[in-house]
């Protein structure tokens, strides 16, 4: 295989289909949800995450270009991010990344990442 990972699984068009399968769970989720200021618009949110994603992985830079280092926890702290709002995350990516039928390793890459995000915005475990 040649190239980084981004361009490995098909560059910024994997990714958005990515987020914007994810967020099509999220659109339904009553505890995800009012976690988005933005929504129901959630355009905004889908571009800052395709924008994350890609730029990880080996994209363009845009992400930081826009918004600066990515400070995730501290960007997630003002939210209740328990074990179940971790979880449902967790699961709407899955669906998400099963969408997009990537070779094994791919997948398994992206996924150990995802679970590692996720687990890392735990921050609170009230209910």
């Amino acid at each position: 295989m040649q190239g980084n990972f981004w361009e490995q699984v098909g560059g910024r068009a994997t990714f958005e289909k990515l987020v914007r399968k994810f967020y099509e769970g999220i659109a339904t989720d009553e505890v995800l949800l009012p976690m988005y200021p933005e929504q129901p618009d959630l355009e905004g949110a889908i571009q800052r995450l395709t924008g994350f994603l890609e730029q990880y992985w080996g994209g363009p830079s845009t992400y930081s270009e826009q918004r600066g280092h990515p400070r995730l926890r501290m960007r997630h702290m003002p939210f209740k991010v328990n074990p179940d709002a971790r979880d449902r995350w967790l699961t709407h990516m899955r669906a998400a990344l099963d969408s997009l039928e990537l070779s094994p390793l791919h997948d398994a890459t992206l996924w150990a990442y995802l679970d590692r995000a996720a687990q890392a915005m735990v921050n609170t475990f009230d209910d």
